[in-house]
């Protein structure tokens, strides 16, 4: 598929943490869009943080994305798909509570796509690495060949009772198949490829609306927690973590994934590394000194880490570079200030 380089993009989910810096490099490298939203509430802080770009931006309501036809009359006049809605909580109690609008909001976009999107080139879904990863006892690598089909098991044996980030796990896992088994079904009716981004931990200042701490986003919730509010042990700083991205370098992926050719029909694994809680606490005190200095016998060249992620078909296809833990720990603690939180 020729990849899209212009023309106009519909962003789903507009009003997410990753989602609102998709749009905004979107918008600055020129790109027209249309986001979609749940309601007119959440669309005002839309439309004022994207206003100078006048008509370049357009927010629409769907108020339910699992419905049939939801996304029908916004992709008719659009170039490619950035699909980024999809529920991201630890609270569920019903698997299904994740489970349905993630499978479901996919698989609706993608039949809108096959059905009315005429100009469509490229579609983008947002994973993540929660479909990729396997939980287990030894340090490994994982590369986009891997799927968490463990969850899904795990999920399907105990209902409510699996613990919730696994029904997270299993949402994103099953949501993830379920695009690529779409496009499989209907291979040679797609006027357009499939490229699925798979992120790990996302961090970063946020520009989505949020008020207070406490209605942060899940990563971001727990990171100031974490660094300002001291809610994990010293124990727990230097002996957990997983891998990460800031969500600025996520959004270029996800702007990449339109404009490289190469990205249709590929998974592709983005994380700049491997973290222990620590690192980021002590890159915390060089920005603001009064952090609690956690666990000052930490080293990092000593840490054992669980899970990396092999990066090298994100590094060739799309050429992305990472922000380090310090520049985006300094962002942050900027964005905290700002806002007073700290």
């Amino acid at each position: 598929m020729v990849a899209v380089q212009q023309g106009k993009v519909l962003v789903t989910g507009a009003n997410g943490f990753i989602a609102m810096w998709v749009v905004k490099q979107l918008l600055d490298q020129g790109y027209v869009v249309r986001g979609t939203v749940r309601s007119e509430s959440k669309a005002k802080h839309l439309r004022d943080v994207f206003s100078h770009y006048g008509d370049k931006f357009e927010v629409v309501i769907v108020e339910d994305i699992t419905k049939l036809g939801a996304f029908d009359e916004y992709v008719k006049d659009v170039d490619a798909i950035e699909h980024t809605a999809s529920p991201f909580h630890f609270k569920a109690n019903d698997p299904d509570e994740l489970i349905v609008p993630a499978v479901q909001g996919t698989t609706r976009i993608l039949e809108s796509a096959l059905a009315h999107g005429k100009n469509v080139k490229r579609v983008v879904i947002t994973s993540s690495v929660a479909a990729v990863i396997v939980v287990q006892s030894t340090p490994r690598t994982y590369t986009e060949a891997d799927w968490n089909d463990g969850a899904i098991q795990l999920v399907r044996e105990e209902g409510a009772k699996a613990p919730n980030p696994m029904k997270y796990r299993a949402s994103k896992t099953l949501a993830e198949r379920a695009a690529w088994e779409f496009v499989e079904k209907n291979k040679g009716k797609l006027g357009w490829d499939l490229a699925v981004v798979n992120p790990p931990y996302v961090f970063g200042p946020a520009i989505h609306e949020v008020g207070a701490p406490e209605t942060l986003n899940e990563s971001m919730y727990d990171w100031f927690h974490t660094v300002f509010k001291g809610s994990k042990t010293k124990e727990q700083l230097s002996s957990t973590g997983a891998c990460w991205i800031d969500v600025r370098d996520l959004a270029e992926a996800h702007v990449l994934a339109i404009k490289k050719q190469e990205a249709g029909g590929e998974r592709i694994i983005v994380s700049q590394g491997a973290f222990k809680w620590q690192d980021f606490i002590s890159s915390a005190q060089r920005f603001y000194p009064t952090v609690s200095p956690g666990d000052e016998t930490y080293d990092p060249a000593k840490a054992t880490h669980m899970v990396q992620y092999d990066t090298s078909k994100a590094a060739k296809l799309l050429g992305i570079k990472y922000r380090s833990i310090e520049e985006s720990t300094k962002d942050m603690v900027e964005d905290f200030k700002a806002r007073g939180w700290i």
